[in-house]
């Protein structure tokens, strides 16, 4: 019980992220610079290859960090991280597919749309929130982790699967990309995480240093070659309003799927918050390294567009959340049993 009570300390330090936070800032900067001064020629193909380089690091950097220890907890408390895993990789998916009809996105925004739904759940602000609202902080830890280490895999193939069959674009380059910027370079981390792991653990600055530079390059990347090759010819305001109601939705439906959930699964009050979290957030620390890899750099832009508003909206939605589950939990302690 007093591990319960004892959750909310750590991120009051985290209160600043919960307003527009400095990375979506830094990608609209550099979306706004992509689109007014696009890179080209020589230089695109430098900013290409330096690009492709910080994926290929950063997922290294997602292999060494994660320890042994954080793979066999993984696949501990089963029925949470079971819950998890189906909502991010089987329920979230049926909905994109759904929304991804809706008429009035252009053909890139729809497959943006699917392709977020497709994407592993957030790690940080998942298990910062539960924490907020006095959920299951350890449940949450496992379960984001073993949503993105097995979105590494799941997410290339349910790309692959479906939007392979709708003219996604996909083929050989994009498992080829796959293999060598994504899931190579984590199991060659993984091989010498033993080695490396404790320095990298020990110096978080480095890996999120290297989440934010990489985001901020393949966002400019794929922006600019979208600008250069007219890309954006169709995009209108209306269309992104169109696209911010849809990821409302798509959030609104995963929040009361995910809680309603919990409580058919039979989870204490601390579960249901964790799958909560977990269960209803995409990553967009993967999500656009990932669409780099996966998509032509033109397509990319167009893709990335759902991840970056669905991003912000979850932060903001979900913090409300987290305050009032933790003052309720405080207000009622019998609740946070």
């Amino acid at each position: 019980m007093a591990a319960v009570t004892q959750t909310p300390a750590p991120p009051a330090r985290q209160g600043p992220r919960f307003g527009v936070d400095p990375l979506t800032i830094a990608i609209v900067a550099v979306l706004v610079l992509g689109l007014l001064v696009p890179v080209r020629g020589a230089a695109a193909g430098a900013v290409g290859t330096v690009s492709t380089a910080a994926v290929v690091l950063l997922f290294f950097l997602y292999g060494v960090r994660t320890s042994r220890a954080e793979l066999g907890a993984a696949v501990r408390g089963w029925r949470l991280q079971a819950a998890i895993l189906v909502s991010s990789f089987v329920v979230f998916p049926l909905l994109g597919l759904l929304a991804a009809q809706a008429p009035f996105l252009s053909p890139d925004l729809r497959t943006g749309v699917l392709y977020l739904s497709l994407l592993p759940s957030t790690v940080q602000s998942s298990i910062v929130f539960t924490s907020i609202a006095r959920g299951d902080v350890a449940g949450a830890i496992t379960g984001a982790t073993a949503s993105n280490i097995l979105g590494i895999v799941l997410t290339p193939l349910l790309v692959a699967g479906l939007l392979g069959r709708s003219g996604g674009g996909l083929g050989a380059d994009a498992v080829v990309g796959t293999l060598t910027q994504l899931l190579g370079p984590f199991v060659l981390g993984q091989l010498v995480q033993r080695r490396l792991g404790p320095w990298v653990r020990a110096h978080p600055a480095l890996t999120r240093f290297t989440d934010r530079a990489t985001i901020v390059l393949v966002v400019y990347s794929s922006v600019s070659e979208a600008t250069v090759s007219g890309a954006w010819s169709h995009l209108t305001l209306g269309a992104l309003a169109g696209l911010l109601v849809v990821c409302a939705l798509l959030l609104a439906v995963m929040l009361l799927v995910t809680w309603r959930g919990g409580a058919l699964l039979g989870l204490d009050r601390g579960g249901r918050i964790a799958l909560l979290m977990c269960g209803s957030k995409k990553s967009l620390a993967t999500g656009l390294p990932m669409a780099s890899v996966l998509f032509a750099p033109a397509m990319a832009a167009g893709v990335a567009l759902p991840v970056i508003v669905f991003h912000q909206l979850q932060l903001a939605v979900c913090a409300m959340l987290a305050r009032r589950l933790g003052q309720s939990a405080q207000e009622e302690p019998v609740a946070a049993r």
